[in-house]
This record gives structure tokens, C-alpha cells and sequence, in this order.
């Protein structure tokens, strides 16, 4: 594997959950900081964050590598993606020097990058991981991109690997409200995981808010949300905007907040989420801080997922 952008570059997942596993069991931090040693690694952030920026580290530190902190723009020289441009105005350096640069001073890259949520079509031409990748002469794997968020997927599937007693269970990617429109990431990789490891998949969205139709392809989308509740093992709530009306967000859905009355519609199920939530929006305090709820161990999970896919680019395997 020479980078990381999507699912689709492992090619046996179930190979590659089942390593994580065994890594997360039987981390051997001595052999594993003397093998890599003296390498380093780039994390290039656009946008916030914290389980990614501290589980990215802490893998890292777990490989034995020495971690740049790079935030664009923030303590960087902005950077400009477009080829033959006059770079005449705000942007001062390009993504194609910048590239190059980080490639000399590292032997690793992550990137993360969000959807802008305003122009459609270049979010989904991914052009800032792409670029990345493209002029970079080291491997590069994604933090979070565009329309993808693999580290993301890994964990969650760890999550239910661990917490099944099924091995097909029945998992919801419920829509739930947010004050603000989010991009599809998320649910996308989500999706994609849930297909490849044939776990039984349902979404359950308002009207108006379907998914990339190329991405749910043979997976049942039912628009009442307490019907797909019904049975299910477990649950992962989100929120996107709309794919048709892209960047539309509509706060008319308060009745699709996730709470116990619809948590005991399942069949005992288990609560998922990514994080950051934002409490009685999402979610319920009462169903985030139950037994159940599952999102400090899929943000644990996040470490290893990171950790796999590192060692893997690094061994270039």
C-alpha cells in the first residue's frame, strides 16, 4: 500500500480488522519504537480536531516516530491548489512546493481536510488530498477528507467486532438533527465498511436527505426512523446534509434526536457515534451515557486503526 485514501485500498479487509485486533491485544511498543526509529511523520490539518490529532500521535508514539504538528494557514503560509495559477492574491504558497518540502522533512504523511459544503463538485474531486498525493514523494494517508474518513471505519468496525456475540448483525446509520449542515465522510465510509464486512446495513434519513445513491446501492433507506429502529443490534447516529440540495441542512427534525424510547426499540442495541456530539441535539444524555453507548471505545479504537495503517505505508505492505 504506497498511501491511504479509502477503504477501497485494502485489499482484505477482514485480514486487516482481525491484525488491528491482535495489534490493540499485544502492542509490542519496544520492538516495534526501535524498528522505526529515528522516521517522522507530517500530520497536515485544515480543520479541528481532537481524537484524530491526539489517537494520530499517540499511534505514532506507539511506532516510535517523531510527530510535526502543522495547522495550514493557521501556522503555515496559506496554500493554493490550483495548476497555472497567478498566485496574485491571498494564497502565498503552492500545494505543489509544499508537498515536496514536507516529503524532505518526513517519511510519512497524514491529511485532513473537510467538504467545503458549497461547491458540489470540487468537494468531490477530493482536490486537497489528491494533491497531496500527487506531488508528495513519500506516502500520504487521510485523516478525514472530502467525502471519506477510512481511520474512522476501521475503529467503528473494531468496535462492533468486539462487541457482537453475532456474526451478522444488524446495524442502523440513523440521520439525526445538527444546528449546522456536516459533510458525508463519515456515513459514506461507514457504509462502505458495513458492505464489506456484510454486516446487515439499514439508513434511516428524512426525505429530501439521501446519501450518494452510488454509495447506498442495495442498502433499504426507510424515512421513519422508529420503524428501523425496531430489533436492531446497533446504532449509529449522524448527521449530513442533503446530497441533492447539496449543504442543505433543515432544523425542522428535532422529533429524529435520538432517545431512549427509541434505543428500547432495539434489541438491546449498542449506541455509536463518532464524536464530537453535540448532547440533546444527536442524542439524549440518557442514551450517551448508557451502558451501551459506545463512543469512548470507538474513539480508543482510533489509536490502533491509525497505528495499523501507519506501520502498513511505512513497510509499504
Amino acid at each position: 500500500m504506497k498511501n491511504f485514501f479509502s477503504l477501497n485500498d485494502i485489499t482484505d479487509i477482514k485480514k486487516s480488522i482481525s491484525e488491528i485486533m491482535d495489534l490493540k491485544k499485544g502492542n509490542d511498543y519496544n520492538s516495534q519504537s526501535i524498528k522505526y526509529r529515528g522516521k517522522t511523520i507530517g500530520l497536515i490539518f485544515f480543520n479541528p480536531s481532537l481524537r484524530t490529532r491526539m489517537s494520530t500521535f499517540k499511534a505514532s508514539k506507539n511506532l516510535g516516530l517523531e510527530t510535526f504538528f502543522v495547522n495550514i494557514s493557521e501556522n503555515t503560509w496559506s496554500l493554493e491548489f490550483e495548476d497555472g495559477k497567478i498566485m496574485n492574491a491571498s494564497n502565498v504558497e503552492h500545494v505543489k512546493d509544499a508537498a515536496r518540502v514536507i516529503s524532505q522533512y518526513c517519511d510519512i504523511i497524514g491529511v485532513r481536510s473537510f467538504a467545503s459544503l458549497k461547491n458540489k463538485k470540487k468537494d468531490l474531486s477530493e482536490h486537497v488530498l489528491k494533491s497531496f498525493i500527487r506531488y508528495s514523494t513519500i506516502p500520504v494517508f487521510n485523516m478525514e477528507s472530502s467525502t471519506a474518513h477510512p481511520l474512522q471505519a476501521l475503529s467503528d468496525i473494531v468496535t462492533i467486532k468486539e462487541t457482537s456475540i453475532k456474526k451478522r448483525p444488524k446495524v442502523l446509520l440513523t440521520w439525526a438533527p445538527h444546528i449546522k449542515p456536516l459533510a458525508h465522510a463519515v456515513p459514506n465510509s461507514f457504509i462502505r465498511a458495513m458492505k464489506k464486512m456484510n454486516f446487515e446495513l439499514t439508513i434511516s434519513n428524512p426525505e429530501g436527505f439521501d446519501l450518494d445513491k452510488s454509495i447506498t446501492e442495495g442498502i433499504v433507506v426507510n424515512n421513519d426512523q422508529c420503524d428501523s429502529f425496531k430489533n436492531v443490534d446497533y446504532v449509529y447516529a449522524k448527521n449530513w446534509c442533503s446530497y441533492q440540495n447539496y449543504g442543505k441542512v433543515n432544523r425542522d427534525y428535532d422529533s429524529w434526536t435520538i432517545d431512549t424510547n427509541k434505543m428500547n426499540l432495539t434489541n438491546n442495541g449498542k449506541f455509536m457515534h463518532c464524536l464530537p456530539i453535540r448532547r440533546n441535539v444527536i442524542a439524549t444524555d440518557k442514551v450517551i451515557d448508557h451502558p451501551n453507548s459506545l463512543i469512548l471505545k470507538q474513539s480508543e479504537n482510533r489509536i490502533y486503526s491509525a497505528q495499523y495503517i501507519i506501520k502498513k505505508l511505512l513497510e509499504n505492505e
